[in-house]
């Protein structure tokens, strides 16, 4: 007996068996139990995730010697025939190969002879959105007053292809991808019938890579079985199929993180020397920090992430942020684009490789700004004070000498009064108004000192330019001990360009008036004929 691959072998017979598509089965199945079956259905998804075999159990369940039964018997001639897709009465076409007038203008012409041997004659349209669109015009009528005796059934993976005209016509059923656990469970039914054994690794491996297709799930599938020899391991697998491997990954970013760049050159030279291509290495670099961030973002889901977390060591978890992880991916996958573009692929990835040495220093334009933001605030705040000058040095205990003699007392001068101290004045903008550098909006003394606020940019940049002049003038008035802060407020800035504005407006009212008055004066002077006298 020849050989039959695993997704022929395994296509469902049942709406039982069809899998991962509970919302589609359920309702094809009430409207065949209540009789309320549609002249016009169509299917849209992801590709391998059944849109075809449900065509296919749809026109069993209606075409069935017991039906219409949302339970089909599977070996009347009808059912049987459906299943080896010679039956009379249900009609497969390629949209793909059937892309024009002519071909419709045949169906137009064929649907007006009523089915040979069955209940229903049946036109199952795969990848309709490859109809030209002078088809669909013509498709339109027959599909929305079909004879009583004709059901289509279409089937797509580009429903956005598809006109409205088209979809306003027909029950329309959106197919989703299919779950990696579910994939994995029918593929271990796969390996006991078979009679080979399986590690759990692989068969997850071969579920993720089908990405919620199980057409390609079976064939991926029956590739790894043939090289396998009766046992299916994941170190076969990455050895046959070329597979750099979290593990592989894992030890060149420890050597990144030692800065060991000969021995991450080192594993990448071998990986490519041992036959895994330069944009499969990029694909697994993309995967690999996607799954890191994911981590890092809180997501442990073993079926998003496609690993273990304990795959991945805590030092290479805990090292990157957020947004050096995004920077990495984004490298990886701009990369993955631009590659077929370069004069060598190799050279690419060996400098994205480089880059990656750098990338726990790497910070976003948004990061930098929100850190200068919250440096600026403590400024403000008092937090940060700025150095006014140069440390002076303490200086050490002196030599001891000798005693010198007492010098004869001299009379004690009058006690001149103390000065007060600077936090027991409170200095207002009237004390200080001689040494307040041009520009300040307002004045206040905190906890933090004599706080300046300037409403212009312009004078604010000068009064840091000339702080040491401006800290001295004041301190020559308060002390030394008072400490002065300069900073800038955008609440002063609007006040000042809102008063500006005013103050334009009153000026250009005041001389819209004086013009008034000018021309009321020379229309007097014109019309009593007078004239000025100063």
């Amino acid at each position: 007996m020849s050989f039959e691959v695993t997704a022929t072998r395994k296509r469902p017979q049942s709406f039982d068996s069809l899998v991962g598509q509970e919302f589609v089965v359920s309702t094809l199945r009430n409207s065949i139990e209540s009789g309320r079956i549609a002249h016009a259905y169509l299917f849209s998804g992801p590709r391998g995730v059944g849109k075809t075999s449900s065509a296919r159990l749809l026109a069993k369940a209606l075409n069935c010697v017991e039906g219409p039964t949302a339970n089909p018997c599977g070996v009347c001639d009808n059912c049987r025939g459906i299943a080896a897709g010679n039956s009379l009465d249900v009609i497969e076409i390629d949209g793909a190969s059937n892309t024009g007038v002519n071909d419709v203008r045949a169906i137009k012409e064929e649907v007006l002879f009523p089915p040979s041997s069955s209940r229903y004659k049946i036109y199952i349209i795969d990848e309709v959105h490859m109809l030209s669109q002078s088809a669909f015009n013509a498709l339109l009528k027959t599909i929305e007053e079909p004879p009583e005796y004709v059901v289509f059934i279409f089937a797509t993976t580009e429903l956005q292809k598809v006109p409205a005209t088209v979809r306003s016509r027909c029950q329309q059923f959106n197919f989703q991808l299919i779950p990696i656990e579910t994939i994995k469970g029918l593929l271990e039914n796969a390996v006991s019938e078979m009679g080979i054994q399986a590690d759990e690794d692989a068969l997850f491996w071969i579920a993720k890579e089908a990405t919620g297709s199980m057409r390609d799930a079976y064939t991926l599938f029956d590739q790894v079985v043939s090289f396998s020899g009766g046992h299916i391991t994941m170190e076969g697998i990455r050895e046959k199929l070329g597979l750099a491997g979290t593990d592989i990954l894992n030890s060149i970013m420890q050597d990144i993180l030692a800065g060991n760049r000969e021995g991450a050159m080192e594993k990448l030279r071998t990986l490519i020397a041992g036959g895994v291509s330069v944009e499969h290495i990029i694909k697994d670099f993309s995967d690999y920090f996607r799954n890191l961030l994911l981590i890092r973002e809180g997501v442990k889901n073993r079926n998003v992430l496609g690993v273990q977390i304990s795959s991945f060591p805590q030092e290479i978890l805990s090292v990157y942020t957020e947004e050096q992880l995004e920077a990495a991916l984004d490298m990886f996958l701009g990369l993955y684009r631009n590659v077929r573009y370069s004069i060598n692929p190799r050279f690419e990835l060996e400098l994205a490789l480089s880059r990656l040495f750098r990338l726990k220093y790497t910070y976003s334009n948004v990061a930098v700004v929100q850190q200068l933001a919250k440096l600026k605030n403590d400024l403000i705040n008092g937090n940060i004070t700025p150095v006014e000058g140069p440390e002076v040095p303490i200086p050490g205990p002196a030599p001891e000498t000798a005693p010198e003699p007492e010098p004869e007392p001299e009379p004690e001068p009058e006690p001149e009064p103390e000065p007060v101290a600077p936090e027991e004045k409170q200095w207002t903008e009237a004390d200080l108004s001689a040494v307040i550098p041009q520009g300040v909006g307002n004045v206040s003394v905190t906890e933090n000192g004599l706080v300046l606020e300037f409403g212009s940019r312009l004078y604010y940049s000068s009064a840091l330019q000339n702080r040491e002049s401006i800290v001295a003038k004041i301190h020559s008035v308060t002390g030394n001990g008072l400490n002065v802060v300069l900073s800038f407020s955008e609440k002063l800035e609007e006040e000042r360009l809102r008063r500006a504005k005013e103050e334009e407006r009153r000026r250009s009212e005041e001389e819209k008036k004086n013009l008034q008055k000018e021309d009321l004066f020379e229309d007097l002077m014109y019309a009593f004929d007078g004239k000025e006298v100063r």
